[in-house]
């Protein structure tokens, strides 16, 4: 049996909240691994391959390719193993495999082999004389005879994103950054109570002010040592060990009355003083946000593990509500409209604050910011299929709070995703060593059944990649982060070549552009001559041309005078020549063609012949002098002449 390029495993399955069990997520949270959360950034890779890859294969940019071929595609922490399953016309159906974003000593090693470059080499054996001009050293291209690998191309351009990830510990390690979290926590929280749709229906519901009597009482005193302390509360009075409305009105009663007046009519009037239900359902709901935050970091805020996982645990939306704060349940869209998205974006803004510390303090920039972070940046939990959703539709921003646990770590990251432009190396890999290494492999781990973590097998080799091809290689034999399905890129999915390319003959393509044609030419006959020359046109029956009242043109009556200069004249000259030389016994061309009036000028729409005419008339299909004074081909004055022959010709006989 032997394992090799042509076989196609499954698929990565990626685990997030759509594929778990409820339980799981809570007690367990599945999938916090750096390999299970990055496999998405090999999807979204897949994604734009699938878009560009046929048509960059016909460009020549992947260099000589064919059925079965394997290629490499190398950036600063993505690396993906690519190969051609089947070609066909006009599309190519293949299969990619993410490698780890942090891989091994090994694959390390390999990956700078293939960045570095040959140019500096100037050895010749023993000598450094230096390469000739525009060539490699010997040294270089001696090495390069050995390796089974090559570089076709050293920039190829996707569309991805560039991660930027920084610990959260280190920046929330002292109080006060602490205290700047939780201030935008609570403006966040007013945000978006008071930009709610509902927030109408939540000030005039007695139930709801029922159950909140006690925050609208002036001297309400808020305990919890365990919640609330000075360290990271602006509201907070040491002398009564609490928070009280007073206290709380001092701070944000000012951003309260801001956000009320951007509200949108009808509700402008919206009372907001200090005794008003807006602030005591403002003042509950903050209550509600910390304490909430508190009981997730198990009532240790003080200690910077348990405020991180505290904060990590509401912002995969698990809200611990007391018994205290019972009455959020009247209307849940308090808790999934309100206190969890002010949690997101209150980590947004505390990112934004390192590099303009005192911008926010004003409430206009404030509430401009988050509106536009609301709407451009995409802000949830990794574990969310919104998230997944986001990345494969190519949002222009994104950020997360990120818990890995890996090999005795237990850290916690804020990855931020800007869309961009990736560059990769294209390494074209011999595809009978692919298939040589993947046997090898299943030879070793099956049937010799070597377990051993260090083995040979996987250890670099630059000369023929042997750790990056054996870890692409499908589980047990490989560890690959993501193996995708098989894909197929058409060709007129290229967004270069539709510009070029006139794309599949279709009948509706052919109909189309017959169409086209057809439009452009009777736009073209109907448009006036730029000179100020009249050109008739269907549209015009009761007009005259030149002031001529007769079927011939003026300038084809002898003695006439024309209204055309000579140099534009043209054909109309030629052909009243014509009919001159052909006219026998004298026979003028008005009297050929005609005098009665022509159907066109008069408006009868009359086509039978005039009176008087020879036997065999033909009416023309359209006036000559409509012709000759327009821009028509030369296929229809030759009509014309062919008509006035056979009318003189039968004068003459007559």
């Amino acid at each position: 049996m032997t394992f090799g390029p042509s076989v196609v495993p499954s698929s990565t399955r990626r685990v997030d909240n759509s594929n778990t069990r409820l339980v799981v997520q809570i007690e367990k949270d599945p999938g916090n691994d750096d390999n299970n959360l990055n496999s998405i950034f090999y999807e979204h890779l897949t994604r734009a391959l699938q878009e560009s890859l046929c048509g960059d294969l016909a460009l020549g940019r992947w260099g000589n390719y064919s059925s079965g071929d394997c290629f490499i595609l190398a950036s600063d922490y993505l690396n993906a193993f690519v190969h051609l399953i089947e070609i066909g016309n006009g599309l190519v159906t293949f299969q990619l495999r993410g490698l780890e974003f942090r891989g091994t000593y090994c694959q390390q090693r390999e990956v700078e082999a293939i960045m570095e470059g040959d140019e500096d080499d100037r050895g010749c054996c023993c000598c450094d004389p230096g390469p000739l001009p525009h060539l490699l050293s010997c040294n270089a291209a001696f090495n390069l005879r050995w390796l089974t690998w090559e570089i076709t191309r050293t920039q190829y351009i996707l569309e991805g994103y560039s991660i930027i990830d920084n610990n959260a510990a280190t920046m929330l390690q002292v109080f006060d950054l602490r205290r700047i979290l939780i201030r935008y926590y609570i403006k966040s929280i007013i945000y978006y109570m008071v930009t709610s749709p509902k927030l109408l229906l939540w000030i005039k519901n007695e139930s709801l002010l029922k159950s909140l009597q006690p925050f609208a009482k002036w001297h309400y005193i808020e305990r919890d040592l365990a919640m609330f302390n000075i360290n990271t509360d602006d509201d907070y009075v040491p002398c009564l060990q609490g928070i009280t409305r007073a206290s709380y009105c001092n701070v944000y009663l000012e951003w309260i009355q801001y956000c009320a007046r951007k509200r949108q009519e009808p509700s402008k009037n919206l009372d907001s003083d200090e005794d008003s239900p807006l602030v005591t359902l403002s003042f509950a709901l903050c209550i509600l946000g910390r304490r909430a935050l508190g009981t997730a970091a198990h009532n240790m805020a003080l200690s910077l593990d348990s405020f991180l996982y505290g904060l990590h645990t509401l912002f995969k939306g698990d809200f611990r509500i007391t018994a205290r704060d019972e009455w959020v349940f009247a209307d849940m869209d308090l808790l999934h409209k309100v206190v969890a998205p002010a949690i997101r974006m209150s980590l947004k803004l505390h990112q934004d604050q390192f590099t303009c510390p005192d911008e926010y303090e004003d409430p206009g920039v404030l509430y401009e910011a988050i509106q536009s972070f609301e709407k451009k940046v995409v802000i949830c939990h990794e574990g969310d299929p919104a998230w997944r959703g986001a990345v494969l539709s190519n949002k222009e921003e994104l950020l997360t709070l990120r818990h890995v646990v890996d090999e005795g770590t237990d850290e916690y990251k804020v990855i931020m995703l800007h869309r961009t432009f990736l560059s990769f190396k294209v390494i074209k890999v011999n595809k009978e060593c692919v298939r040589g290494l993947w046997a090898g492999q299943q030879q070793e781990l099956i049937f010799l059944r070597n377990r051993n973590p260090e083995r040979g097998s996987i250890q670099n080799n630059k000369q023929v990649l042997r750790n990056l091809i054996n870890s692409s290689c499908d589980q047990p034999l490989g560890y690959p982060m993501y193996v995708s399905p098989l894909t197929t890129s058409y060709l007129g999915t290229h967004r270069q070549l539709q510009s070029v390319w006139s794309g599949p003959v279709t009948l509706d393509g052919i109909r189309t552009w017959f169409r086209t044609k057809w439009l452009s030419r009777e736009s073209s006959t109907e448009q006036p001559r730029k000179d100020g020359t009249h050109h008739w046109s269907p549209h015009e029956g009761t007009q005259r041309t030149g002031g001529c009242s007769g079927r011939s043109p003026c300038w084809l009556v002898p003695g006439a005078p024309s209204p055309l200069p000579e140099s534009h004249q043209g054909p109309a000259l030629h052909l009243q020549k014509v009919l001159r030389e052909t006219s026998p016994g004298g026979h003028s061309p008005g009297d050929a063609l005609g005098t009665g009036p022509c159907p066109h000028q008069t408006g009868t729409g009359s086509r039978g012949p005039p009176p008087g005419s020879p036997v065999g008339y033909r009416p023309p299909l359209e006036h000559p002098g409509c012709l000759l004074g327009g821009s028509r081909s030369p296929s229809w004055f030759t009509e014309e002449l062919e008509f006035c022959r056979e009318v003189t010709s039968s004068n003459h006989s007559g």
